[in-house]
Formats: structure tokens, sequence, C-alpha cells
């Protein structure tokens, strides 16, 4: 079965989750030192994702955006922006881990039983999305929720640098279906579209504090995939499926250059 993909807004997310949305941020990176600070259009970059989800989070009930720093300079920005950040172990292993430990500081009492994960490299993108990956979690038993697109351009399908979801889905018009597998391989084979991997997780809290407890899965290790690990220890992930839209994520200089013309055009 397949489904089609729909566009989700602030009433198809539960009412009552409260989402506490992290963006983890670090200074250190392979191809682009000193990403979140880089200039988008007279902004750091990390500022230009942050005001997108407070812009958001603005007209959602109780929900609450908060940055997750590895290194001081990404606090000050985002603090110099109006906006909340919490320093955090630099040697964190992963954006996840970051998540959990900002939350845990933020938000020890635990009032935000959902924790986003929004990727901090990703200044262009739409906001609706943040609805989007909510919207599994009406189902009581799921432990996660993400996003996928069905892959429309044909590079995409043999490109190793895009993650493929593998779901199922209970009817054909299904919105939202349940995450079998990721991989970056071509799969499933068979006449059918293919689904091309969001990288933004909605944990239930408890999920969460479990996820970063469990050690590297042997799947994760060999697809390089974080998320296999929760479908190894028999967590559950439900993925909404969303248009493709106008997203970009700034992997190299020419990724840069294409958000700063993005901004240059909104504000002609």
């Amino acid at each position: 079965m397949t489904a089609v993909s729909a566009t989700f807004s602030r009433t198809d997310a539960p009412a009552d989750l409260k989402p506490l949305l992290v963006i983890p941020a670090r200074m250190a990176a392979t191809r682009l030192p000193g990403k979140p600070l880089l200039d988008i259009a007279g902004k750091p970059m990390i500022v230009r994702v942050w005001e997108i989800a407070r812009d958001w989070a603005a007209s959602v009930p109780g929900a609450r955006v908060l940055v997750a720093a590895g290194d001081r300079e990404i606090v000050d920005a985002v603090t110099a922006a109006s906006g909340d950040a919490v320093l955090t172990d630099p040697d964190l292993p992963s954006g996840t881990d970051r998540c959990w430990a900002a939350a845990r500081t933020a938000d020890p009492e635990g009032n935000h039983q959902v924790i986003v994960n929004l990727q901090g490299d990703q200044p262009v993108f739409d906001a609706d999305i943040l609805s989007a990956v909510l919207a599994p979690l009406s189902e009581p038993a799921v432990d996660i929720a993400t996003l996928a697109s069905v892959i429309i351009d044909a590079q995409e399908r043999d490109n190793p640098n895009v993650v493929k979801l593998v779901p199922s889905f209970a009817a054909p018009d299904a919105q939202i279906g349940r995450a079998l597998y990721f991989t970056r391989a071509t799969a499933p084979t068979g006449d059918g579209p293919l689904y091309h991997h969001v990288g933004i997780y909605a944990f239930r809290r408890n999920a969460l504090e479990r996820f970063v407890s469990l050690p590297p899965s042997a799947l994760e290790i060999r697809e390089k995939l974080e998320q296999l690990r929760a479908l190894e220890d028999g967590m559950r992930m439900d993925a909404a499926i969303v248009p493709q839209g106008t997203r970009i994520g700034v992997d190299s200089l020419e990724d840069l250059e294409r958000a700063s013309a993005y901004f240059a055009n909104q504000s002609a």
C-alpha cells in the first residue's frame, strides 16, 4: 500500500502535547567549521532556524523553543536575538544526546512530555512540518514520530546520501505510516514510490530518555543511521508523509549561497 503526501497545519497536531522544540548545534563540523554562526543574509544560521521555530511555537499552546549549544558563542548569538539557549557538554556524541541534556537542564520538572529534535543546519523550511511531525503522536502507542517525502527526483533513488524510509500503511490513502526500516540503499524493490526521510523527530520524553541510554546498535553502525537504534530496540516510530516543499539544508558553501539567495529574494 502507498500513501499520499498531505499538508499538515497547526490544527493537525494533538492539542495537549506542549512540545519542547530543541535545536542542537555545535561549532565543530567536518565540512563547514563554525556552521551555526555562518552568516545568512545578515543573521547567523542558527538564528534563522530559531526564528522559524519561534514563530510556529507562538501559536501552539505550551510550546517552547530552545537551542542546545555545544559552544558558548552559539549561546551568545541566540540570546542576542532574544532566544533561549542552554550550554551542553561539547563532547556529547550526537545532537540527540544534546537535546536530552538540554531538556533535562531547561525542564527538570518534565512539563514538556514531547521533545522535538529540529536540525540546526536547515535555515529554510516550511514551519507546517513541525505540526506534521507531531501528528503521529495522536496514536498513544507511537514512541517517536518523524517525516518523509515521496522521492520525485530519479537521481535520489540510488543516492546513498539520501536516506530512504521503508514504511507500512494501514490504508492506500493514509498520511501516516509505520517506519519498518531506514536505509541508504534503494529500497524497497519493485513498483511503487520510495520515500526520502526528513530528519526531524518528535520523541515522547520517556522514549528520548530510553533512546540515549542505549548503546549504538549493529544496524545503526552498519548503515550509519542513528534512528535504527530505536527500531532495533523495539520502539515504535511512525512517519507523516509531507510534500517536498522548500527545504534548504547547509552542508556546503553552495548550500550556504542558496540559503542566502532565498532570503535575499524574500526581502526583495
